[in-house]
């Protein structure tokens, strides 16, 4: 299996070389690592220049900003793997994160259970018929910008979006276990599209692939740190849990809960980006745009001149 770590930054020059080495040392040695840079206008590219020409690191820096779920999805469309996992580039894994993700995403023998109603997932899984993982998550410690620390591991995906009235006993309202951080078999993106244009692009995923009868595994240790920091999208006060623009996009997630009925998987999210340019590329293989991924015909037509540029 070729997994794949990709760590979407902006402006995060004093920082970036810390994920990238935590990311290169997995005991999962033959991982690669894709740093995306989203347009930074720091150091970012100069803190990164040390591992160019290391055999398992990769750097884009894009021509303009684009925002966190583009970032992701320039990984999705353009690189090469069987799994992959986002990284920020202030979150820091355990040494063995990836390794026992990827087994256990490999995971053989494992049958759905015929005391479920498996007709009711949007996916195509029957009774009593061999299961294959989808997503792995797992547990992480939680560093929040006004120093306090928590240890993440509440599982319940359903609570907030599809069952709010469950929460009440759960803790503080949300489901934190990061979904971003999962590692994720490049089919369930085949079969749910990209990631959508939202600052809440990560929770609009997780429901997706819900929907779409994603079979889930949590792993209850914690193999990452996650360090957020005064200007992070979750803190800073045009993106943060409490503006505007938060409040609208989950609207937009919760209209697409209202629509969907049991038993049905959502439409495919087709990936968008039409306006990418790449200022930069160091890259341990050659790119190319994915074909079982869905994305607009635009977005098709300019990443194979993207493409077509870098050869």
């Amino acid at each position: 299996m070729q997994s794949l770590i990709s760590i979407p930054t902006y402006q995060r020059a004093h920082q970036i070389g810390r994920a990238i080495e935590a990311a290169l040392a997995q005991s999962q040695h033959d991982v690669t690592v894709v740093v995306i840079d989203d347009a930074s206008t720091d150091d970012t590219q100069a803190a990164c220049a040390r591992w160019f020409g290391h055999p398992r690191f990769g750097y884009l820096r894009l021509g303009h900003n684009l925002g966190t779920a583009a970032a992701k999805n320039v990984a999705l469309a353009l690189l090469p793997f069987d799994a992959i996992t986002f990284h920020d580039s202030d979150d820091i894994p355990h040494v063995d994160k990836l390794l026992r993700q990827q087994r256990t995403l490999s995971r053989t023998g494992l049958v759905a259970a015929d005391c479920a109603p498996w007709h009711l997932a949007g996916g195509t899984q029957v009774a009593d018929a061999p299961a294959q993982l989808d997503l792995v998550l797992t547990a992480h410690r939680f560093l929040s910008a006004d120093g306090r620390a928590a240890r993440i591991a509440r599982t319940l995906s359903l609570v907030e979006d599809f069952f709010p009235n469950l929460q009440f006993s759960a803790g503080p309202p949300g489901d934190w276990v990061l979904i971003n951080s999962g590692l994720f078999r490049r089919d369930l993106f085949a079969r749910i599209g990209g990631y959508a244009d939202s600052v809440e692009e990560d929770r609009d995923l997780r429901n997706r692939a819900l929907m779409a009868g994603a079979h889930i595994w949590f792993i209850d240790d914690v193999l990452l740190d996650k360090y957020e920091q005064p200007d992070s999208l979750t803190a800073a006060g045009a993106t943060g849990y409490s503006s505007a623009r938060r409040r609208d996009d989950r609207s937009a997630l919760w209209r697409t809960i209202a629509d969907w009925r049991p038993g049905t998987a959502p439409a495919p999210v087709p990936i968008d980006l039409a306006e990418l340019t790449i200022a930069f590329a160091a890259m341990p293989q050659p790119l190319a745009v994915a074909t079982d991924i869905a994305m607009t015909g635009a977005t098709r037509a300019r990443l194979d001149t993207v493409v077509a540029a870098l050869a």
